[in-house]
Order: structure tokens, then C-alpha cells, then sequence
């Protein structure tokens, strides 16, 4: 078994960054196209203010055109302020239409971050639930906190330019043509280049946004793994690694975010080119429009359309395509698509792993303890079995138990030593059922513990935490808070075996009032062990719960559950344990060892030094 902190593991291929362009677009474009056919009536109404909209530019560019050609030079003055005040109209029009476009516009965009808060939140409790992988999503608090706001910010930004690019540009596209067709022939070819040129650049700058936002996570969930695993790390020596695995992680955000403002860069230049060349274009080929007829005052109009209607239409078009939109795909893709298919690929591997490189078992369905039958040879089944078992507190965080392999045998006392913070406790819970593995399987009588119910799981085992649990009642309702049909004979028989003779009749009897605050940490304990005696259970788990015992207490206990029928496995407080159990499991973050006293003193250097420290150590009472 390999110790905690010994490295952060680097990203999952299915976690790396994939290419956000045809496939991110096939994945979304069934749940937007459901998206949308719920939101007609919100839809319809703002495709009628956009109208207003494109009536809007129209007016504009004719109005100045009308004004110059039929007023100022004809001769007309009045004529022409006439025209400038329809333009002037439209112009002021332009508030209440964009009143009535935000009015509508959270009709959609409202809808769209609730769904997205729901998904976030069902896929990061499926995740975390006991039927689920049972890992913790970090990277759920940035779906929550961030993405979700990209999210609805950037559909937003999108709906809106979309809407405005398309009306506002029929209606110049409609002056320019009501006023001469040449005028589109000089326009259109540098506006729609610029424009191609522009999205040229959408897929590579969209893929760029996805690492951008793939480094953002990972080094959240980096910094969120190492702040949770401090004891580990300090406790391996693995804080320097983990310590060079943030700054490369830093070095990759940085590297996206460089690659993210290139593509950034050749966005600005296609915009340039599409916002620009179209005036120019315009300015040199007016001898060759005024030559097929073209007016001064269509000319003046032409570049009005160009210079307050579509020109800055396409430039907020192709700024909302490039930012909002690749941020909008990318962030949709990684809440509503690759989500699910990360997670579909890891249940798939949960399910698959414990089959790899083992041979098919004989079935050890039936009651607890059944035998299983191999050539003719029946082969008691293991009290507690663990099948490269390995648990980590978070998604790439190091594990605390490694490919670990046990087997405890029926009615065997098994203790368990090794360093504070290496995974003692996290075994016992583990073998409880009430932790579930990351990768492996945990059996007790045969029994995969994970995910079972809580009435199977305590017919299977009793676990006594160091913490011990009394309530208020009577001496005898919490010793035989396990065993309900316990008789007297039974619970005084257990009382003087574990010396709590002396408390119980402190207390008044079996019948006394039991006031837990007023008992000693020593005192809780051992009502909790003679409770954990009598249980019908065939499994004991004691996490060091004799902690708060004297060492004569605590062996007089211990020697009653390993006489007790069943299969104790102990946490042990003192090494004394050690000696006194059957064998001996060592986790010293390296490796586990596993043996008799006489064999651990032989093969593990930090069983000698425990075992010598307990020798030196100061006397202890008897």
C-alpha cells in the first residue's frame, strides 16, 4: 500500500480538454432546440421589437440620403429638415424598442441559468450519494459560481447581437439597395470577407477558451485537494511535489490564457478588416458609383448605414461570436455534455475495475460466514476481506489506502498499528460500509458492505468509535441496546467480566438513570464495549476505543471480545494490543505488513521502532 501524498495524480484523459466545435454543437443541439420550443410566445414577441428595429436603420440611412437629394440640393431647406427629422425619429425611437427587447429577453435567459443551477446541483449530489461514484465533484463550485454565470451572461450578450445583427443589417442591406444597387456591389464583397475571415477563427479560439476553463478547474480542485490532505502531506513528506504540481498547474493556466489572447488578437484583425475595408472600399470607388448614377445624397447615406447601423451591428456580432459565443458553447458543453459522458465512463470503470486481472470466485451469496466449495473442499468464507481496495478524498487527490489486499479470518483478533493520520480509521469505516472505496471491493461474511442498508449492515458488524455513545436512559437499556432480548444473567455476567460492577451500582442498578455528562470518557467506553460484547454481531470494529482506559482495563476488555465468538479487529491505542492479537496489520505509508508479533519484528522497521518505543516508554499503571 502506497502512503498519502505522494503525488497529485495529473488530469484523467476524459477530463482533458476535446475539441468544442462540431461535437460540443452536436451534443447541444437537442437540448437547446427543447429549450427553445418552450419559449415560442417569448420568442415571437422579441422577434416583433426587433422589427421595429430594422425599421429603425432603414429610416436612418434614407432619411439623410431623402434630405441632401430632395432638400439641401434641390434648393429645399425645409424639405430637408423635414427628412432629418424622420431620421432624428428613429434615432429617438431606439429606446423604447431596447426597453421592450430586455423586457422580453429574460423570458429566456432567466429559464436558462435555473436549468443550469438544477443540472449542476443533481449531477454534483448524484456523484456524492452512495449509489453513485462516490467521489466528491470540486469542480462543481465553479459550475455553480462561475460557469453558470458565463453561462447566462454570455447567451445573454448572444441573444441580444444576434437579434440586433440581423434586423439592423436587413435594414441597411435594404436602404443600400433602395437607394442604388451598385452601392451593394462596392460594400458587401470586404464586409462578407472580413466576416469569413472572422469565423475562420471560431473553432480554434473556442478549443482555447475550453483548456482556459479546463486549467481554471483543475487548479481549483488542486488547491482544494491540498488544503484537505495538509495532515498527509506533512506527515509523508510529499508537500514539495505537491507543491511543484501547483506551479505546473499555474504554468498550464497561464500557458491557456496566452493562447486564449492570440486567438483574441486575430479576432480583433478580422474585425478590422470587416469593419473597415467596407468604408474604404466606399470612398475610392466614388467616381465609379457617381458614374452609373449614384447621388451625393446616396452616397451620404450609404455611409451613414455603414458608419451607425451595420458596421457597428458586425462588430458587436463578431466580439459576442468570439467571447461570448465560444465561452457559451464551451461552458454549455462541459454543464449539459461531457459531464454526463464523464460520468457515464466512470461508472463504467467503478463497475469494471474489480474484475480486472482476478479469476471468477466461487458465489458467496447466503447467510454470513458460509463456506465456499472448491474442488470438492469446503473454504471458510473470509470474516472481512479487502480487494485492492483504494480511497481518496477527492477526485485526483493521493490516496490514503492504496491497492490494498486483506483477508481476516473467522473468530481472528487482528490489530492494527501504524502512524497517527496514515488510514487506521478510514479502514474501520471502510470495513463499517459506512465509507465507500474509490476503486475495490470491501466484503465482510462474504458481503459487499457498500451501498447496503443500514438494518444489514448492523446484523453484519458493531463498530465502537473512540468517541463512545450513551444516552440517557438505564444502565441495562444502553448496555443491551444491541441485544434488545439480552436477560439479567446475560448483562450482569458482562458487567462483572468488564469490572463495571463497581459503576453500575454508582448509577443504582441495571434499572439506575445513566446522565451522560456526568460519566468519565474511561467510563462511556466501557459501557460501549460490554454493549459491543453482547451484540449478536459477528464482527467487532473497535477504533481505538479503549483510548481512555488504564492498560490493565483495556486488556481485561480486549481479552473478553477475543474470547467473545466472532472476529475482532482493533485499532490499537496501545502496542500492548498488538501482542496480545492474533496478527498484526502495520500501515507505515509505504506499504502494509501483516503477521504474527515474532514475524513483524523481523520484517517491518517501524513495527521494531513502535515496539521499542513502547518498551522505553514511561511505566504504565498495572
Amino acid at each position: 500500500m502506497t502512503a498519502a501524498g505522494h503525488r497529485i495524480a495529473q488530469a484523467p484523459d476524459d477530463e482533458r480538454p476535446r475539441d468544442a466545435g462540431a461535437g460540443a454543437l452536436r451534443r447541444l443541439a437537442p437540448p437547446a432546440r427543447r429549450f427553445l420550443a418552450h419559449r415560442k410566445g417569448v420568442l415571437v414577441r422579441l422577434a416583433l421589437w426587433s422589427l421595429a428595429e430594422s425599421g429603425q436603420a432603414f429610416l436612418v440611412g434614407y432619411g439623410v440620403a431623402r434630405s441632401v437629394d430632395e432638400g439641401f440640393l434641390a434648393g429645399d431647406p425645409v424639405r430637408g429638415l423635414l427628412w432629418l427629422g424622420v431620421a432624428l425619429v428613429a434615432v429617438l425611437s431606439g429606446a423604447p424598442v431596447v426597453r421592450g427587447v430586455f423586457a422580453q429577453l429574460a423570458g429566456v435567459t432567466e429559464p436558462l441559468r435555473d436549468g443550469l443551477v438544477r443540472r449542476a446541483v443533481d449531477r454534483s449530489m448524484a456523484r456524492a450519494a452512495p449509489g453513485g461514484p462516490g467521489r466528491a465533484d470540486r469542480a462543481a463550485v465553479s459550475r455553480l459560481t462561475n460557469q453558470v454565470e458565463i453561462a447566462r451572461d454570455s447567451f445573454a450578450g448572444l441573444v441580444l447581437t444576434l437579434r440586433s445583427f440581423v434586423f439592423t443589417a436587413a435594414g441597411a442591406l435594404l436602404g443600400l439597395l433602395s437607394l442604388h444597387p451598385a452601392l451593394l456591389v462596392v460594400v458587401l464583397p470586404p464586409l462578407a470577407a472580413g466576416l469569413a475571415l472572422f469565423l475562420v477563427t471560431l473553432r480554434p479560439m473556442a478549443t482555447a477558451q475550453r483548456r482556459a476553463l479546463a486549467a481554471d478547474e483543475a487548479l481549483g480542485d488542486h488547491a482544494a485537494r491540498a488544503r484537505a490532505a495538509l495532515r498527509d502531506l506533512t506527515a509523508c513528506g510529499t508537500g514539495p511535489g505537491v507543491e511543484r504540481r501547483g506551479a505546473d498547474l499555474v504554468a498550464e493556466a497561464a500557458a491557456a490564457a496566452r493562447a486564449l489572447a492570440g486567438w483574441a488578437a486575430v479576432r480583433t484583425a478580422a474585425l478590422g478588416v470587416a469593419g473597415h475595408l467596407p468604408v474604404l472600399a466606399l470612398l475610392v470607388a466614388v467616381d465609379w458609383l457617381r458614374g452609373r448614377g449614384v447621388s451625393a445624397g446616396a452616397l451620404l447615406g450609404a455611409f451613414t448605414y455603414l458608419v451607425q447601423s451595420l458596421l457597428p451591428a458586425l462588430h458587436t456580432l463578431m466580439t459576442a461570436l468570439g467571447a461570448a459565443g465560444s465561452r457559451l458553447l464551451v461552458v454549455l458543453d462541459r454543464i449539459l455534455g461531457q459531464e454526463q459522458e464523464q460520468e457515464q465512463e466512470q461508472e463504467q470503470e467503478q463497475e469494471q475495475e474489480p474484475k480486472r486481472g482476478r479469476k471468477p470466485e466461487p458465489s458467496t451469496t447466503g447467510a454470513p460466514g458460509a463456506a465456499t466449495v472448491a474442488a470438492g473442499v469446503a473454504i471458510p468464507v473470509p470474516a472481512v476481506e479487502l480487494r485492492s481496495v483504494t480511497l481518496s478524498y477527492g477526485v485526483r487527490a493521493e490516496p490514503v489506502l492504496d491497492s490494498l489486499d486483506l483477508r481476516v479470518a473467522p473468530g481472528e483478533h487482528l490489530a492494527v498499528v501504524g502512524p497517527s493520520g496514515i488510514g487506521k480509521s478510514t479502514l474501520t469505516r471502510l470495513v463499517a460500509g459506512t465509507l465507500g472505496p474509490s476503486r475495490g471491493e470491501v466484503r465482510v461474511a462474504g458481503r459487499v458492505v457498500t451501498g447496503r442498508p443500514a438494518a444489514e449492515l448492523a446484523a453484519l458488524r458493531v463498530l465502537v468509535p473512540q468517541e463512545a455513545y450513551v444516552f440517557s436512559g438505564t444502565v441495562g437499556d444502553n448496555l443491551a441496546y444491541l441485544r434488545t432480548d439480552a436477560c439479567r444473567d446475560d448483562l450482569d455476567a458482562a458487567v462483572g467480566a468488564f469490572g463495571l460492577r463497581a459503576l453500575v451500582e454508582r448509577l443504582g442498578g441495571l434499572g439506575g438513570t445513566v446522565r451522560p455528562a456526568e460519566l468519565s470518557p474511561g467510563e462511556r467506553q466501557l459501557i460501549a464495549l460490554v454493549r459491543a460484547h453482547l451484540s449478536p454481531a459477528p464482527l467487532l470494529l473497535l477504533d481505538e476505543a479503549t483510548c481512555h482506559l488504564d492498560p490493565a482495563s483495556e486488556a481485561r476488555a480486549e481479552e473478553n471480545l477475543a474470547r467473545r465468538p466472532g472476529t475482532l479487529l482493533v485499532v490499537a491505542h496501545r502496542l500492548s494490543s498488538a501482542v496480545r492479537a492474533d496478527r498484526t496489520l502495520v500501515l507505515d505509508g509505504v506499504r502494509a505488513e501483516c503477521g504474527t508479533h515474532d514475524e513483524l519484528l523481523s520484517r517491518s522497521p517501524l513495527y521494531r521502532d513502535l515496539t521499542g518505543h513502547w518498551h522505553v516508554g514511561p511505566p504504565r499503571r498495572p
